[in-house]
């Protein structure tokens, strides 16, 4: 037994005077007026002293109430019994059902796995998602970010993702909302109902809230629960964190509490270990693989920002969301020019695919030049070269946008899964300049260009 002496905010110092003090990361219990509460070891101050950080509302938390020992981490039910549910951190039902109730619990500490025992194939994770999968295409077991500023679609393309995987893979999602806004947990939860592939979804959210230190930890929940599906049931998991910025901004709440001092860009010194804990436990290995998809806030749509630049080397695909082409209403509004991918080059995807997506960056990024001329002087001031160029990037614009199945409520448009041969067959006609007498209109949000009638 220990005993609380300080309290501020959600930093709580406890005393284990001549008892054993505990491990780092050991969950302590401490009953309060308004029930349980568990603590999370994280500094010892003195020999006796341990510095925790409260996974719950400190309602009702005075000095000298007493704390118990676990002598264990937190640790969370895993398996069948949580696919379709909606959980917390400690795997508390949040959807008014009973809590699940599992043969196995594991650790949300774990360490990632060992270098033998991961599969590095490279391998395509196709999504039917046209301008995604020409231009930065999945890696299966890899790691993707999804960039972009508030408002320009991330959470929508994320929710696709489940769908698809889902619908077409037969796999299983878990998705972390990380500081999720409750109207936000809410809206997916109905719409996961709607189109049916909640069954095969685990929801943990930690939501917005909430004490940084549930913000700070509700990842690790849903890397434990992916990885007992990887590893014991063979299973591929799409590991959806939504958003893993705000990760970053609970990891620097904690370490201010915990009397840190910050780096110069004021995140928290420990940023970059914080990231890379969480990003090694995301891999494939010889059982099954964890795809994982990252929504990743930009701070004033600032790409330079510490905090994204800590992110971006441990993925593998980084696409990143443009505002601009949001405000023209091309969604997905995925940047064809600043997205990318390690898996896009000729000995992984065939040389007729990335000799497809080398030519539509390069008429897209000729257009993207021209347009400060067409702007002030008019597409009549161009070459003719140039106007054909441009014609045809216009066309690649449009055809590179797609209804979701996800959206059909709002647009009325129904949802399309286009294969990536179609995709790479439907751009190399544009560039071919076989549909240059086709309205450029005729090219917005469709599927397949044998949609066009010729």
């Amino acid at each position: 037994m220990g005993r609380v002496v300080a309290i501020e905010g959600s930093v709580v110092d406890v005393v284990f005077a001549g008892e054993e003090p505990p491990f780092l990361n050991e969950a302590l219990v401490v009953e309060t007026p308004s029930g349980p509460l568990t603590l999370e070891a994280l500094r010892f101050i003195e020999k006796d002293r341990v510095r925790c950080i409260a996974l719950g509302k400190t309602t009702g938390l005075k000095r000298g109430l007493q704390v118990k020992r676990t002598s264990r981490p937190v640790e969370v039910p895993v398996g069948d019994v949580v696919l379709g549910r909606v959980i917390d951190l400690f795997g508390r039902p949040l959807d008014r059902g009973t809590p699940p109730v599992s043969d196995t619990y594991l650790p949300i500490h774990r360490p990632s796995p060992e270098l033998r025992s991961q599969m590095v194939i490279p391998e395509v994770y196709e999504t039917g998602i046209k301008v995604i999968d020409l231009l930065c295409p999945f890696i299966k077991g890899g790691k993707v970010g999804l960039f972009g500023g508030a408002g320009v679609g991330k959470t929508v393309v994320l929710m696709e993702f489940i769908y698809k995987a889902v619908k077409v893979y037969s796999g299983v999602s878990v998705f972390a909302g990380i500081g999720e806004r409750i109207r936000e947990g809410h809206e997916l939860y109905e719409e996961m109902k709607r189109t049916g592939v909640l069954e095969h979804t685990v929801i943990v959210l930690g939501q917005m809230n909430e004490p940084p230190g549930v913000r700070y930890r509700v990842v690790m929940t849903a890397l434990s629960i992916s990885e007992y599906f990887r590893d014991v049931k063979g299973r591929d998991v799409l590991l959806l964190m939504d958003n893993i910025f705000r990760f970053i901004q609970a990891g620097s709440e904690v370490s201010s509490l915990l009397g840190r001092v910050p780096s110069k860009s004021g995140y928290q010194s420990t940023m970059f270990s914080e990231i890379s804990e969480i990003q090694e436990r995301i891999t494939s290995t010889t059982q099954a693989s964890i795809t994982s998809v990252q929504a990743v806030y930009v701070p004033a749509d600032d790409i330079t920002d510490p905090a994204i630049t800590a992110i971006m080397p441990h993925l593998d695909t980084v696409i990143i969301l443009s505002r601009s082409l949001a405000a023209k209403g091309l969604y997905p509004a995925v940047d064809p020019l600043n997205s990318r991918s390690k898996l896009l080059n000729p000995e992984v995807v065939g040389v007729d695919h990335y000799s497809v997506a080398r030519q539509v960056r390069e008429t897209l990024s000729r257009y993207y030049e021209l347009q400060d001329i067409i702007a002030m002087l008019g597409m009549d001031e161009l070459t003719p070269e140039d106007r054909v160029v441009v014609n045809r990037a216009r066309r690649l614009e449009r055809f590179l946008t797609q209804p979701f199945f996800l959206t059909e409520p709002f647009t009325g448009k129904k949802g399309k899964h286009v294969a990536l041969r179609d995709t790479i067959r439907g751009c190399k006609e544009i560039l071919e300049g076989r549909y240059d007498h086709l309205d450029e209109r005729l090219f917005y949000m469709i599927g397949d260009t044998k949609e066009l009638d010729v």
